[in-house]
């Protein structure tokens, strides 16, 4: 059987004596920046990416918390030293993440029902799931 291809199939590629051939990694990367789809690579990245779901405090655990700002709140003159476990909303999807910060409490902000830390750090109390008093 034979096809259109057959009179050129066991030909090599064109030598030229001015240009040296291209190495096969060079010829490769000639092609690697185009893309198809733009922007179809950080698509696929930020489906895979994953988070975590909020978790709803159950009666104990919110009574826990509770006891604990309290606590914290009395020493607040003396600026603290606290560890809070919270969590931050992702922007992009559903879910977030957790995220753990301690430092010096510098503030309870009653109106806009803050914990400011020192460094200007602002967590939300609304999602606080644990806060210590480091001792």
């Amino acid at each position: 059987m034979s096809d259109k291809y057959d009179s050129i199939r066991g030909l090599n590629r064109p030598q030229y004596e001015d240009l040296p051939p291209m190495a096969i990694r060079d010829r490769a990367a000639q092609f690697s920046p185009f893309a198809a789809v733009v922007g179809y690579g950080e698509a696929v990245v930020e489906t895979a990416r994953l988070t975590d779901d909020r978790i709803d405090l159950q009666v104990d655990a919110a009574y826990e918390l509770d006891l604990s700002l309290a606590k914290i709140r009395e020493h607040l003159s003396e600026k603290p030293h606290v560890r809070v476990r919270y969590f931050v909303p992702d922007e992009r999807k559903a879910g977030g993440r957790y995220v753990v910060k301690e430092g010096a409490l510098r503030k309870i902000d009653e109106f806009e029902n803050v914990l400011i830390f020192s460094d200007g750090t602002k967590v939300p109390v609304s999602e606080i799931r644990s806060a210590d008093l480091i001792v």
